[in-house]
């Protein structure tokens, strides 16, 4: 007998994204999707902030990118002392007409009443970045499912293709510390691959959810 669970299907669109990989200092290039601190952000925005976000929040998270660019940005760097300096033009790379989709399976009343109505604007990455958000109640399948443009938490079976990132799944409120994790990411989002996802949806697409994003999962400052 096949078992279903109401879910929330939370679609976020953005002309221009970019999410900037920190493992490369002086060039601004983008990952190939947003990571799920990144997303966890945005829906505490919508709450009014973490303290009225649930600390086992988790969620599942498909994206997709229709192009990719370079522009110019101006920075406005710190020097050694901490006084400004110069501003410096420097490339950035950007992903265009973005669609990030995320599934939310518990308190779906709640968040669609938060999504309607954001209690700060909702982006995503960049402070400039402003989304558009539409929601949906869909029922989501225990089975397998394609991977697609999923993001699947590394050891999700049986071989995903595409690339092993390693993204921040959660940041502390000090920003002091973060949590890294291992999640399995195909760009083209053509992989017709099955995998053992925690769901799948009703175009079969596999829905599995990223660990808690919640920063309260760190303890507090000063305290090991």
């Amino acid at each position: 007998m096949t078992s279903f669970v109401a879910a929330l299907r939370v679609t976020v669109t953005a002309p221009i994204v970019s999410f900037r990989n920190p493992l490369y200092a002086g060039v601004q290039l983008t990952l190939p999707c947003p990571p799920p601190a990144t997303v966890g952000g945005m829906l505490a925005a919508a709450a009014g902030g973490w303290d009225a976000v649930d600390p086992g929040l988790r969620f599942g998270m498909a994206f997709h990118a229709r192009g990719k660019g370079v522009d110019l940005e101006t920075y406005h760097p710190l020097d050694a002392t901490g006084k400004k300096a110069d501003p410096t033009p420097r490339e950035r790379e950007f992903l265009a007409d973005a669609t990030l989709i995320v599934w939310l399976v518990t308190d779906i009343d709640l968040w669609e009443r938060r999504l309607r109505r954001p209690v700060w604007p909702l982006r995503l990455g960049r402070s400039q970045d402003l989304v558009a958000v539409a929601t949906q109640r869909v029922a989501l399948h225990a089975g397998a499912g394609r991977q697609g443009h999923a993001l699947l938490p590394e050891g999700t079976g049986p071989r995903p293709i595409g690339t092993l990132l390693r993204l921040p799944t959660a940041i502390s409120i000090d920003r002091g510390r973060t949590r890294w994790d291992g999640y399995h990411f195909d760009a083209s989002g053509r992989s017709e691959v099955a995998v053992t996802a925690d769901w799948a949806d009703e175009e079969g697409q596999a829905v599995a959810l990223v660990p808690p994003v919640h920063p309260g999962q760190f303890a507090p400052a000063g305290v090991p």
